[in-house]
């Protein structure tokens, strides 16, 4: 029987495209959404039907503040108490002055008891209008009992002595009960207090001394007992009781008559929790006949400033005066997140399918996973959305959270990028553009080659043995241009001068002064100098030593006229002279055996300014090296792409040099590339933006320079990140209680983003990263680490400068005293102490001891890995013998090792 004919490549990518969205994306779609749901249960608690007691009440609504002067208006007075006059019987308020002496006259017309408080603190002034006015609205019918104070002694305002006077004065006035409100540990305090008072008005918030909801109301009754049984002839009203929807979490605290094993949780402000209270308080509170007043009407937002995080929240109403939860029926803490998850959902959906579409080189693998990276990515987003819902913002959280959730989308952008590249170097199918090696027969055309050798205080000895390694090129047709850039000292380059005329006529050197624009500047005095007959450029840099096939298999493929550049991979000698060296080497090579050939595959190479060789027509064409830029090796790349050519990528190493000596060095040049790249991006900007119609560029070309840069924008916006929330941790110490740690708003661009990116380093080094062992490509992860916040000061810098002076690779340096461990990277090692002592500061401070408080420790300690990394791998570089290397070789290696 024949062979049924394979399918066509249109018909299998139509399958596969139908496959998607027929299987995999709603399968994705409904697990995320499945575990919405898992996470938004709704709670069940027993419902209460009745009509509540009393609420506290303060009038005030969004944007006023007594603090600040601004009061509501009589019409909104009478607006809330007309709402309210349906579900309670009576209010109890604070004030009797500043509009609020209104409240009992406006009460009465809706059939609302009030029992009036006046402010008493240590303004007498104030305490004395407070006074008068309460003694005039204390004879009113619907007036059933008087408070004199909220909390005054509580809060240390006045003595015990003068409060009884204020007290007395009241008594001797009006016939109604009398009394002031405190905390049970205030009564339980001054029995003298009590004796002066008609009822005991106590305060009893569970919420405040860290009590589990599941055990609050219980206390609330224990708290009762103790007035009782120390005060048995004194009646009891509940002035305060409630619990709050937001705000901080209360770490547990022992409590009389709880077993310590049964406070295993924490006091937690939750709507779930406001409500499960309430149901349960109100049903108890019925069938014991108390007198309370629930805290409160309505939230309050301009508490925050004087209550702390959970002021704002405690209302049995929103500040819009609309209900926050039902009384019966299933409770959900976030009714809206169904709307989250949908958005969560719709934006995953948008990057899947784009990337399913334009992205069909890419396994069916890698777009399951890249779908559910999406999903995963988009959820954490919109969670972070979700727990902003509700909250009270000033215009300064306004700010900060918009800075969050703008710092969050772009994060999540870079994610994304990763991600793309991620399942591309795992599952793509490989096109065309995979280049070896050229071995051309006889009679290829052997265009002249005029290498050109930048210097600049280089040691004389290593440059030599570049130059000799160049000598025995098998190549017939070159020259080699030595320029020396601005070497004061004549002992350190007239010896390579005196090189370059013992190795004979192709070799050329140039003692350049004063000479202007750096690197780029001397080679384009080389590029003057080129002999007229040269149709390549080369350019390597003073340390590396060549294979003597290097221009014979690489020069052929100029053959192709629009080829405009030919590269291969920047290559070391020496890694094995110590770890530090080790871990260098390794953390070069992922990107030159990861990055460099992804973006091959679309003709996006960076190009960098060593082993490469570039068609000399082309680059007088597009003005030749940039002297503006730092980075002027990679900014021809983009020229020579916006003027249509091509490249060409050898993942071959032809050529090695010496890595950097000290961390100072390494730190320095990784400056250098990172400023270089956002000086290239703001002078390209209108090339490489996604919307370019113009500008010679491909998309692919715009997406992968783009993409690949993100990372070190990333950085510095995770710099941003770090300096946030040392600042809000310093002051959360500072004022415990007035802020509430934004934890949603961090975890996933610090803990989730730093699992993702460590995960998939390893993976990419495995796949992709020959001969580097699981050991060295952590290795490889810490060095990358050690050099975040020197990127994230170059990004930052290249934001806001013009320009920096050109930093020039040190080689062949003495090691570093031990003293410059510290010194070389001594602004990661503040910003490591400061990670540590606040994460430290927190562990030992009973005010977060909580489980959410724990979460921000972790997050703290996840910002300071990149500090850690780079003050371990400083110590790793000047104590060497501490860190040998066991597999060292005993002789000096060849070049070519």
């Amino acid at each position: 029987m024949d062979n049924p004919a394979p399918r066509s490549p249109r018909k299998n990518s139509l399958a596969r495209v139908a496959a998607f969205f027929v299987f995999v994306l709603p399968i994705v779609i409904a697990a995320n959404l499945a575990i919405w749901a898992a996470f938004n249960q709704p709670h069940e608690a027993e419902a209460w039907t009745g009509e509540i007691v009393g609420f506290s009440y303060s009038p005030y609504q969004r944007g006023q503040d007594p603090t600040k002067n601004i009061h509501p208006t009589p019409e909104q007075i009478a607006s809330d108490l007309k709402l309210l006059s349906g579900s309670v019987q009576a209010i109890r308020t604070y004030s009797v002055i500043r509009g609020q002496e209104i409240i009992p006259d406006l009460a009465a017309a809706d059939g609302l008891s009030v029992a009036v408080g006046a402010w008493i603190n240590a303004d007498k002034t104030r305490n004395a209008a407070e006074i008068a006015n309460l003694l005039k609205l204390a004879p009113k019918r619907n007036v059933v009992r008087v408070l004199v104070g909220n909390e005054s002694l509580l809060r240390n305002d006045l003595p015990v002595s003068e409060l009884i006077d204020y007290i007395r004065t009241v008594k001797k006035n009006v016939w109604k009960p009398v009394s002031t409100a405190e905390p049970p540990h205030i009564w339980l305090k001054y029995p003298e207090l009590v004796k002066e008072v008609d009822y005991i008005g106590v305060q009893i918030l569970p919420y405040w001394e860290g009590i589990p909801v599941e055990q609050a109301v219980d206390a609330v009754f224990d708290r009762l007992d103790e007035l009782h049984k120390k005060y048995p002839d004194k009646p009891v009203v509940i002035t305060e009781v409630g619990w709050p929807s937001r705000g901080k979490v209360i770490p547990r605290k022992p409590y009389p008559g709880i077993p310590e094993a049964e406070l295993s949780n924490e006091a937690v402000p939750s709507l779930v929790n406001q409500a499960t209270f309430m149901r349960e308080f109100l049903n108890r509170a019925k069938d014991a006949d108390l007198t309370y007043y629930v805290m409160e009407a309505f939230d309050q937002p301009w508490k925050a400033s004087e209550e702390g995080a959970a002021g704002s929240y405690w209302g049995i109403y929103n500040a819009d005066r609309q209900p926050k939860f039902p009384m019966k029926g299933s409770i959900s803490e976030a009714p809206q997140w169904r709307i989250w998850a949908s958005i969560a959902a719709g934006l995953a959906l948008v990057f899947a399918v784009g990337f399913m579409m334009i992205r069909q080189h890419v396994k069916t693998a890698g777009v399951i996973i890249f779908t559910i990276v999406t999903q995963v990515a988009a959820s954490a987003f919109a969670w972070a959305g979700l727990s902003v819902t509700g909250l009270y913002l000033t215009s300064v959280d306004t700010v900060v959270w918009s800075f969050l959730f703008a710092a969050q989308g772009l994060l999540l952008i870079v994610l994304l990028a990763e991600a793309i590249e991620f399942v591309e170097v795992i599952w793509t199918r490989h096109g065309e553009r995979h280049f070896a090696p050229f071995e051309p027969t006889d009679g290829y055309p052997q265009n002249k080659v005029s290498i050109h050798v930048p210097i600049h205080n280089e040691p004389p000895e290593m440059v030599r043995e570049t130059l000799i390694a160049l000598s025995k090129l098998d190549y017939p047709n070159f020259e080699v241009l030595v320029l020396d850039n601005n070497t004061v000292d004549p002992t350190v380059w007239q010896p390579v001068r005196e090189t370059c005329a013992q190795l004979g006529e192709r070799f050329r050197f140039f003692h350049l002064e004063n000479w202007p624009g750096f690197k780029a500047g001397a080679l384009n005095y080389g590029l003057k100098q080129t002999a007229p007959d040269a149709d390549i450029i080369a350019v390597i840099d003073s340390d590396y030593q060549v294979e003597s096939n290097w221009l014979r298999t690489m020069v052929p493929y100029f053959a192709k006229e629009d080829i405009g550049f030919v590269q291969s991979p920047q290559d070391y000698r020496d890694r094995h002279e110590s770890m530090f060296k080790n871990m260098c080497y390794w953390e070069y090579a992922g990107f030159f055996h990861i990055g460099m050939v992804q973006r091959n595959y679309f003709n996006a190479v960076i190009q960098h300014g060593t082993m490469t060789l570039v068609r000399k027509s082309a680059l007088e064409k597009v003005g030749a090296w940039a002297e503006w830029c730092i980075c002027e090796d990679a900014e021809l790349g983009i020229k020579l792409y916006r003027e249509g050519y091509d490249s060409v990528y050898i993942n071959h190493s032809f050529g090695r040099g010496i890595t950097p000596d000290t961390l100072a060095g390494y730190i320095g040049q990784r400056f250098r590339w990172a400023y270089g790249a956002v000086q290239i991006v703001k002078h390209h900007w209108r090339s490489l933006a996604p919307w370019a119609r113009k500008g010679g560029l491909t998309s692919a070309q715009r997406y992968y320079f783009l993409a690949g840069w993100l990372p070190w924008f990333a950085d510095g916006l995770a710099l941003l990140f770090t300096i946030t929330s040392i600042g809000l941790s310093a002051f959360a110490l500072y004022a415990p209680k007035m802020v509430q740690l934004p934890v949603a708003a961090f975890l996933i661009p610090t803990i989730g983003s730093f699992v993702f990116k460590f995960v998939r380093s390893l993976w990419l080094y495995a796949v992709r990263v020959k001969d580097c062992s699981f050991i060295e490509s952590l290795g490889a992860g810490v060095a990358a680490l050690g050099l975040t916040h020197t990127v994230a000061k170059a990004m930052l810098n290249g934001m806001v400068t013009s320009g920096k002076p050109f930093f020039r690779t040190p080689k062949c340096e003495d090691k570093p005293p031990l003293a410059a461990a510290l010194i070389q990277v001594r602004e990661e090692a503040i910003m490591l102490t400061l990670l540590w002592g606040l994460a430290a500061a927190f562990l030992f401070n009973g005010d977060f001891a909580d489980s959410l408080s724990r979460l921000w420790v972790a997050v703290l300690l996840v910002q300071s890995v990149p500090y850690a990394a780079a003050v371990l791998l400083s110590f790793i570089n000047v104590l060497p013998a501490l860190f040998k290397r066991s597999d060292a070789p005993s002789a000096a290696l060849s070049p070519a090792e």
